[in-house]
């Protein structure tokens, strides 16, 4: 069985995600989600711990899928679970200029390849930060995340502020 790395910062997981975890499943079978953060600069929507337990509740009955924070690079995260490769997802062209040469990088400084998965095209227009402003303004999100982010994102919009 390969082991392959999913880098990103999950803040939230989404379908499109999802779907490249599936994918990634299929073709190699052991798969590390890496909630990457810069342990010393807090930002984002949710805490690392929380986007860690969100997508381990999103991913629930997967029995191959890992998941686990990481400070630092990508690449370093996939030598400290002994990735074989790094799965990144795609969604349009210009993900695949900015990955493309972030797999180029990541190789020249390690080895590791990056092998690249496009998403479902019913989905490719998801994007997290899409996903948070829809849902500070009280739109539904539920068709584009599980039903775990959907209500962590309900609960933390909700309130007198919003």
């Amino acid at each position: 069985m390969t082991k392959v790395l999913i880098p990103g910062s999950f803040d939230p997981l989404h379908l499109g995600h999802i779907d490249v975890v599936d994918q990634a499943v299929e073709l190699f079978g052991d798969v590390v989600i890496g909630v990457l953060v810069n342990f010393e600069k807090p930002s984002g929507l949710f805490k690392p711990a929380e986007r860690v337990q969100l997508a381990r509740a999103s991913l629930g009955d997967r029995r191959s899928v890992t998941v686990h924070a990481f400070g630092g690079l990508a690449v370093q995260a996939a030598a400290e679970v002994g990735a074989d490769f790094i799965v990144k997802g795609l969604r349009t062209p210009n993900d695949f200029d900015i990955e493309q040469q972030m797999a180029h990088i990541n190789h020249s400084v390690t080895a590791i390849r990056t092998v690249f998965l496009p998403c479902r095209s019913d989905l490719g227009f998801i994007s997290s930060r899409f996903i948070r402003e829809i849902a500070a303004h009280g739109e539904a999100i539920d068709h584009l995340v599980a039903a775990p982010v959907a209500a962590a994102l309900a609960d933390r919009f909700a309130g007198p502020s919003h």
